[in-house]
């Protein structure tokens, strides 16, 4: 298999797919600010369209399923983002930090 022939082969869509949620998930476990832990959750998000997308090509017999779950997502990832970074403003507002560690302070 040439280096070239790699994108019509269902395993590297899979790995980039993979690669991407186990960075995310690694960045979630590791960062300690919330605006890196927002950052690898965006990782994880695209790692699931990534696999969504390679399914429907390799797999599916209706090509629009994958690209209506991918674009769903990518509602998902936005509104995940605006409602992520307003509660990140509120917390530097109220804490100036953005440390993860000083939220525990939070009572609810």
């Amino acid at each position: 298999m040439s280096l070239f022939g790699l994108y019509n082969d269902l395993n590297t869509y899979l790995v980039i797919g993979a690669m991407l949620f186990g960075m995310g998930l690694y960045g979630i476990v590791t960062r300690r600010t919330l605006i890196g832990m927002l950052i690898a959750a965006e990782l994880i998000l695209a790692g699931a369209s990534v696999n969504f997308m390679a399914f429907n090509r390799f797999t599916a017999p209706d090509p629009v399923a994958g690209q209506i779950f991918t674009l769903f997502i990518m509602a998902i990832a936005a509104a995940e983002a605006a409602i992520g970074l307003s509660i990140i403003i509120a917390v530097y507002g109220h804490f100036k930090s953005i440390d993860a560690e000083d939220t525990a302070k939070l009572k609810g």
